[in-house]
């Protein structure tokens, strides 16, 4: 004899993806969400919010499995693929605010009254994104340090040695002050574009990889002036001097995940 499902069993744990206007009308119809979720991704009111949600299989996100489950990098990537899409389909059709990855409430209900309680916070946020779009810069150095010439001749002995050896190592610092200041060159320039800016920690270099991370950094943008954004970069990658020093990388448009915090400095 088969024994019913336990209560714990067919619970539902509800993720939410992002808030928006309670007037807003993405399209959610068709869009696969969580690829073990237990429902669609719909939207629910919160006052004159909407909450985007899903339902997920509660005993496999509970606190202590999702703990387990979260030292799986597979899992974590696929759940932030997932959670992506979700959020970029949304922010295509209107202002968003972002929730972080595996933002999670016992039930539908509950997520509904988290959101409502921070309504105001949520419509500060949306109101800063609103007709904007999140743009990563990244500036890294052109590669790995000059390597030094041959010495010819007799090998160099004593004061002569030190003082090659002093003379290398202030050229790498040269070249590293000058990397530096071209990273801040580029961060000085695309400022004034933005309507705000954020700058992250760099990445560290993979084992073996030449190039430095000098600068990264994003910027919330008008849509508008997006193609000013472009050109600025277009340009600082033709100037000799820069691109001697450091290779510019722009990426996007981003749903605005750096600036939709629920403070007013965008932080979360």
């Amino acid at each position: 004899m088969t024994r019913p499902p336990s209560a714990v069993e067919t619970a539902v744990a509800t993720c939410v993806f992002a808030v928006c206007r309670g007037d807003a009308r993405p399209p959610l119809d068709g869009l696969p969400g969580h690829r073990d979720a237990v429902g669609r991704v719909r939207l629910v009111a919160a006052g004159p919010l909407a909450a985007v949600v899903q339902d997920l299989p509660a005993a496999d996100y509970a606190e202590a499995a999702l703990r387990d489950r979260l030292g799986d990098r597979a899992f974590v990537e696929r759940c932030a693929t997932d959670h992506h899409r979700v959020v970029a389909a949304v922010a295509g059709a209107c202002p968003v605010v972002p929730l972080p990855l595996a933002t999670l409430y016992q039930g539908e209900e509950r997520a509904r009254q988290a959101v409502a309680r921070e309504a105001p916070r949520f419509l500060a946020a949306l109101d800063r994104v609103a007709g904007r779009a999140e743009w990563g810069v990244k500036v890294l150095s052109t590669g790995a340090a000059r390597p030094a010439e041959e010495p010819t001749g007799a090998p160099l002995t004593g004061r002569a040695y030190l003082d090659r050896i002093r003379g290398l190592q202030q050229d790498r610092e040269e070249r590293r002050n000058a990397a530096a200041e071209a990273a801040e060159r580029v961060d000085a320039a695309l400022r004034p574009i933005a309507a705000a800016a954020r700058r992250l920690r760099p990445h560290e270099p993979a084992p073996g990889q030449p190039h430095r991370q000098l600068l990264n950094a994003t910027y919330l943008v008008d849509h508008d002036r997006a193609g000013e954004l472009a050109a600025a970069v277009a340009a600082l990658r033709a100037d000799p001097d820069l691109a001697d020093r450091v290779t510019v990388e722009l990426t996007g448009p981003w749903a605005p995940y750096s600036f939709a915090g629920l403070d007013e400095g965008g932080e979360r």
